[in-house]
Formats: C-alpha cells, sequence, structure tokens
C-alpha cells in the first residue's frame, strides 16, 4: 500500500470523457506521443495535421498544469507515461431518406486518459543520467592516415602518377 501511495504522489492525471472522435483514429496519435517528454509531446501535436490532435493536446496541457498545481514540478521534467484510448458509447442518431424512411448514424465517442510523471523524483532516470556522464567516447579515432595505405602514392588518393 505504501508503493502506490508513493506512486501516486508523482504520476498526474488528465481524463478526457466522451470525445467525439473514432478511438482508432485517436490511437494513431497516442502512439506517437506515449513515452516522450513534455515539449517534444506539445511540438510533434502542433506539426500533426489531424483532427485528433486538438483534444489530445488540451489534455497533455490540462495534465501538465495539474502537475504544477499540484505538485510544483516543472514541465521539463515532465514525461509521458502512460496514454490509453478506449472505446465510448456511440451515440444514435436517425438520418431521414427518401419515401419517409430512416437509417441510423452511429457517432462513436472515447475516453482517452494520459497520465504524466515527472523524471526529477525518479530515481531510475538519475541513474542513467549518470552513467551517461561516465561513458567513453568510442567514435573518436586514435590515428587518421589517409596516405599510408594508398597504392598510388602516399601523397593522397587522387594523386596518380
Amino acid at each position: 500500500m505504501i508503493t502506490k501511495e508513493k506512486k501516486s504522489m508523482l504520476e498526474v492525471y488528465a481524463f478526457g470523457h466522451h470525445i467525439p472522435m473514432s478511438p482508432d483514429k485517436a490511437r494513431r496519435i497516442i502512439d506517437q506521443i506515449r513515452g516522450r517528454s513534455y515539449e517534444e509531446t506539445l511540438m510533434i501535436l502542433e506539426l500533426m495535421s489531424y483532427r485528433a490532435c486538438y483534444p489530445i493536446f488540451k489534455l497533455v496541457y490540462s495534465a501538465a498544469s495539474n502537475a504544477s498545481y499540484n505538485m510544483s514540478s516543472k514541465e521539463t521534467n515532465l514525461i509521458i507515461s502512460k496514454a490509453e484510448v478506449n472505446a465510448s458509447t456511440s451515440t444514435k442518431k436517425l438520418k431521414p431518406r427518401a419515401r419517409g424512411r430512416s437509417y441510423p448514424v452511429k457517432k462513436s465517442t472515447c475516453h482517452i486518459s494520459i497520465v504524466m510523471k515527472d523524471i526529477s523524483f525518479d530515481d531510475e532516470y538519475r541513474e542513467v543520467d549518470s552513467l551517461k556522464s561516465v561513458k567513453k567516447v568510442r567514435w573518436k579515432k586514435k590515428h587518421t592516415t589517409i596516405g599510408s595505405h594508398n597504392m598510388y602514392s602516399s601523397e593522397g588518393i587522387w594523386d596518380k602518377k
């Protein structure tokens, strides 16, 4: 029970209920932002040209404002730890057709939940950051000689005799 309370203190939720869009269309965007930082998520949502981006943008912004108000955390330390889209009820309407008939029209809705985590409180992210500073750079070459293995001359590759 103690771990759940501690874990819930580190996470902030934002829920959107009965959003009028298809769950599949919302999942397409949620899959792009899951696990990313708050600032990167806002850039992605502003640049994507889907109609489902705006309600998700509002939820992410709401979760960040909840984090700054409830936990007094900075927006640069937030990441999206969990994002879900679930199907909701569908509104049913009747569309009038010829000869007094009608056809049903089903508009689907969805529930979106976004959970943000503050990485400044988390020990896993601190260990990863400390390991990056200790890690050696492997891409630097120690010896750079161009002409020593050339079969034409020792001056360079393009100097033919």
